[in-house]
């Protein structure tokens, strides 16, 4: 993983347009990344981008951030579909209604129910990131979740 540097107050304008989207600041530079690179390089940029974030929510659970541990796990899975949707049909999603239409159609095109209920366990973190209900287990459990959906995301990828 690269990183690099951009100055505060640029970050902060990327964050609360991130937010206003409701994604992950990694997210949003990828869609920005979405009208100059093909989409194949793209579809790899999201799944690198997922794997990293899911690594970044076991160690915010190590840390004891429920919320950011959370909230990384739930942008995780929304990359890892970002990636296949980018991948196979060159379509770009952008909102949360998007992913969950395309989540329907994974679960119509697979039969998967399993898949399903992962997306449904892990898309709740995003709301405890704003509301901070949920407890040590229940994000330890949508953590396990996200890796489960991205398992099987990878497959269909």
């Amino acid at each position: 993983m690269a990183i690099i540097s951009i100055p505060e107050r640029i970050y902060e304008k990327l964050k609360s347009a991130a937010e206003a989207q409701g994604i992950s600041v990694e997210g949003y530079v990828l869609s920005l990344m979405a009208e100059s690179v093909d989409p194949a390089s793209l579809a790899e940029s999201y799944w690198e981008a997922s794997e990293d974030l899911i690594r970044q929510a076991r160690d915010e659970l190590v840390k004891g951030d429920l919320r950011q541990a959370g909230e990384k796990a739930w942008g995780a899975v929304a990359l890892a579909l970002k990636s296949l949707a980018y991948k196979r049909k060159s379509l770009r999603l952008s909102s949360h209604g998007e992913l969950w239409e395309f989540v329907g159609k994974l679960l119509e095109e697979t039969g998967d129910e399993e898949l399903g209920r992962l997306w449904r366990s892990v898309s709740s973190m995003h709301v405890n990131f704003y509301e901070g209900w949920a407890t040590r287990k229940h994000v330890e459990g949508a953590i396990k979740d996200a890796e489960s959906f991205m398992e099987k995301v990878k497959k269909l990828l």
